[in-house]
């Protein structure tokens, strides 16, 4: 099985370093000093156990995405895209996606937020697409080292619901070959959406606050913040017509915080580095679908609100 990793940040390191030891031919797509580096030097994945694994270049074909058109030998034969980039990427990477896979080939979003599977779908057709969420914990150190500091899942799915098939179940063995626990959904919404709660009370409040993801437990007000915009979150949803079941909200925040108290969040990595957050698809998504289903969304606004500026003074610093 050939497999294209479209956008080598930290989760899209992690992904590449895992698959590493598997059977599976792999496909590195980035751009820039980061594609320049995994072509020569490789991978450094630092694994949650504290060891470091020095993945050759040789393990990978990279492709530069700003190097202008695929390569003939990559296009067209991908059997899965599996899409990390950043929200904002979205787009071209349902782009590369199209060019890189096999006529049969699916693509899994596995980002942050809401409407990449649907932009994918748009592109690819719904058949061809699978939605996911990744609760494995990483960040990166400069442009080669990975740190993956928490094991979690991959959960994933068909759009509109069903059982794998022959693709999806053989990319399911893969990521089982290596050790990334993926479970099968029939309800990929719930699962979308769950992670969403999650990165709403989380991401913003740290990278406003600029602390690691613990302090949301040890300062109440910033708490009490995230509570806030998570049961937004859980009302728009709800009003959407997703079935999030009677999970206790408060106690899944709870227990998630204390399993990555060390973690700065990406939106807080991605402050710190004065690059773009995906406050659009987190908090700014759960805003505008509030005003499509008459739910108020005051916390997410202010959220929204204070992470725009952030970024609007780190353009004129």
């Amino acid at each position: 099985m050939r497999i294209a990793v479209l956008g080598v940040g930290s989760i899209g390191g992690v992904i590449l370093g895992a698959l590493s030891d598997t059977d599976a031919d792999l496909v590195a797509v980035s751009r820039g000093q980061v594609a320049s580096n995994l072509e020569m030097i490789g991978l450094i994945l630092h694994t949650p156990e504290g060891s470091i694994e020095m993945i050759p270049p040789d393990r990978f074909s990279v492709v530069d995405s700003h190097e202008g058109p695929i390569p003939e030998q990559i296009r067209g034969t991908c059997d899965v895209a599996i899409i990390c980039g950043k929200a904002s990427s979205t787009s071209v990477l349902a782009q590369i996606a199209e060019e890189v896979l096999t006529p049969n080939g699916l693509a899994i979003s596995i980002q942050n937020g809401l409407g990449h599977s649907e932009m994918l779908a748009h592109r690819l057709g719904r058949e061809r697409i699978l939605g996911g969420s990744i609760t494995h914990g990483a960040w990166k150190d400069g442009e080669s080292g990975i740190h993956w500091v928490g094991r979690g899942a991959i959960r994933m799915g068909n759009l509109d619901g069903g059982g794998a098939a022959e693709v999806a179940l053989s990319l399911m063995q893969v990521f089982e070959d290596a050790n990334l626990n993926p479970i099968w959904s029939d309800d990929v919404q719930n699962i979308v959406w769950r992670k969403l709660l999650l990165n709403v009370a989380i991401n913003p409040v740290c990278a406003i606050a600029g602390v690691r993801n613990g302090a949301l437990i040890d300062v109440p007000e910033l708490w009490d913040q995230a509570m806030a915009a998570m049961l937004e979150a859980a009302a728009v949803g709800r009003a959407s017509g997703v079935d999030l079941g009677d999970v206790d909200l408060e106690e899944h925040l709870r227990k998630v915080v204390e399993a990555t108290s060390d973690n700065r969040c990406s939106m807080l990595q991605d402050v710190m580095a004065g690059r773009a957050t995906e406050i659009e698809s987190l908090c700014g998504a759960v805003v505008e679908r509030g005003e499509s289903v008459g739910i108020p969304t005051p916390a997410n606004q202010s959220l929204y609100a204070l992470v725009k500026g952030i970024q609007r003074s780190g353009e004129f610093a």
